[in-house]
């Protein structure tokens, strides 16, 4: 059975990578842990800055983990237990794992990360792209087929 996506238009040309974007979001975890915040920011340039915020308290930098790969940025958090150092009366603070992904768009690009007072905040910018108008000769049928002159 063949599957029909709002990119299946015969007018998007090349958007395979955007779809396959989309079904990865779609099949992300709906898992609320960390709570996070998006941004949209000015640096000192006046450019935009993405800032990712995640309420990761309990974890240092050894338990933080982050990377980019195929354009997703992927953190992941996992906090070592002390085993027999510590008595808990009561346990409401949990030392659980986690991973959370946002997947980016092309050019995005992760200025840095900074860990500060339980929040872990990643910076990401999109460096402005030149835009350019390109003209396409037109070429000629037949043995003698070059470009035609302007």
């Amino acid at each position: 059975m063949t599957r029909i996506t709002p990119f299946s238009s015969h007018l998007l040309l090349g958007f395979e990578e955007l779809e396959q974007a989309v079904d990865r979001l779609s099949k992300a975890s709906g898992d609320g842990y960390p709570p996070y915040n998006v941004e949209r920011m000015k640096d000192g340039a006046g450019s935009d800055v993405l800032r990712i915020t995640l309420a990761v308290a309990g974890f240092g930098e050894d338990d933080l983990d982050i990377t980019v790969e195929e354009n997703e940025l992927v953190i992941r958090g996992r906090q070592k237990e002390e085993q027999g150092q510590r008595v808990f009366l009561h346990r409401g603070i949990a030392t659980r794992q986690f991973q959370r992904t946002f997947v980016l768009a092309e050019g995005i690009e992760v200025l840095g990360a900074r860990l500060e007072e339980g929040l872990l905040s990643i910076d990401l910018t999109r460096p402005p792209v030149e835009r350019a108008v390109r003209k396409i000769a037109i070429r000629r049928r037949g043995p003698d087929a070059a470009p035609r002159k302007e």
